[in-house]
């Protein structure tokens, strides 16, 4: 009795032969969808991996000047370009401004290598005089043209709180503006006439 009620109700063994495949199918594509979510999450962390190491490389490697103005006395004052990056640079220009004007009150061209994590620094001079007057108090800009990699770059605009009386500096104090990166201007062949044009246009473009 017992083995004719197994008999009806067993399973027929061609059938779980046949439905092996269909259970393998399964079971493989389960495993995939598992492989595929899991390469796409790696793909995905290394895509971030290489992306923070080429943003700490070209960070390291991509050109970047900080200025800063010092008073030496009530009637000097020196301007400092400090190279943050590994990467060398030529200084080319430096130029000073008030914010209220759009043309700079000074432009010297310079031709001196900086090379990386080093410091550049020269007295200003009369020049610092030519930009503010003998009495003036407000804020004055300095930014530095430069080349990097055969191509011609050039500062943002660091602004400095300035008090000038009767030909004395009273006062020059950085302020405390975040700076954009340095811009590209010009590819490595253009001239000295077409550089102070483009700067002065940029300039005027940024009041």
């Amino acid at each position: 009795m017992h083995m004719q009620w197994f008999g009806q109700h067993s399973i027929p063994f061609t059938l779980i032969v046949a439905y092996i495949p269909l259970i393998a199918t399964v079971a493989t594509t389960i495993l995939s969808l598992v492989l595929a979510r899991a390469t796409l999450r790696y793909a995905e962390a290394s895509d971030k991996s290489l992306a923070l190491a080429r943003e700490e490389f070209e960070r390291q490697w991509s050109p970047e000047l900080h200025i800063k103005l010092e008073k030496l006395s009530s009637s000097q004052a020196k301007i400092v370009v400090t190279n943050l990056a590994r990467i060398s640079v030529l200084l080319q220009m430096v130029q000073l401004r008030r914010l209220s004007m759009g043309v700079p009150s000074l432009r010297s061209f310079l031709n001196e290598p900086l090379v990386g994590g080093s410091t550049w620094t020269e007295e200003l001079g009369k020049h610092l005089f030519a930009c503010t007057g003998d009495d003036y108090e407000g804020q004055i800009a300095a930014t530095m043209t430069f080349y990097a990699s055969g191509r011609l770059f050039r500062t943002d605009w660091f602004r400095f709180q300035i008090q000038v009386s009767h030909g004395e500096i009273l006062r020059l104090d950085p302020v405390n503006i975040a700076a954009r990166r340095v811009r590209v201007l010009h590819g490595a062949a253009e001239t000295g006439r077409e550089l102070v044009k483009d700067v002065v246009g940029v300039a005027a473009e940024n009041e």
